[in-house]
């Protein structure tokens, strides 16, 4: 069967079939004359082995890995319990995160008045988190930059803009040309 029929007949497109090609899921195939790829039943089979695994989250790197072990028939099945349950705590992770997420702008969102004033704190809390990246982006900067004195102490005192050099409008408070006198 062609690329198309392979489609159909495993759930997953023929774009998504190339792909798993491109990255070695699935084995690139024999072409006919005019070009076309060639399935069997085979790759049929495989294609729904990656569509499931891939509705279940998987990573293309651990989809690699439970192929291997599908197709190995002397596999342990410990290996394949490994990845599932890493997979599992990799979920739970990503469940926390999400959920935190989810309750921190529930809870702003919940605080906002949502009329006409201006005061609003989902955008003041999105104004701190910006301003505390910009302290830690300067705090950075001002360490890769080698920003010192001559005795060896932190530049203080004038300002350098850094607009060229993040693409960025934060005043770190620190001068770049004469280290602390402006």
């Amino acid at each position: 069967m062609n690329i198309g029929e392979a489609a159909r007949a495993s759930g997953v497109t023929a774009k998504m079939i190339r792909y798993y090609e491109s990255v070695g899921l699935l084995a690139a195939k024999a072409r006919t004359s005019a070009g076309y790829r060639v399935y069997g039943p085979q790759e049929v089979h495989s294609l729904r082995f990656i569509r499931q695994a891939r509705r279940l989250g998987f990573l293309v790197e651990d989809i690699r890995r439970l192929l291997a072990l599908w197709h190995d028939r002397s596999r342990a099945s410990a290996e394949v319990k490994a990845i599932a349950l890493d997979h599992v705590a990799d979920l739970n992770r990503r469940i926390a995160e999400l959920t935190d997420m989810r309750d921190t702008l529930a809870h702003l969102a919940n605080h906002c008045h949502g009329d006409d004033r201006p005061d609003c704190p989902i955008i003041e809390r999105l104004a701190d988190a910006a301003a505390g990246e910009e302290s830690a982006a300067c705090n950075v900067i001002a360490a890769t930059k080698g920003r010192m004195t001559g005795s060896g102490g932190v530049a203080t005192g004038g300002k350098m803009h850094l607009k060229s050099a993040l693409n960025a409008d934060w005043d770190c408070g620190v001068s770049s040309t004469n280290h602390g006198a402006q």
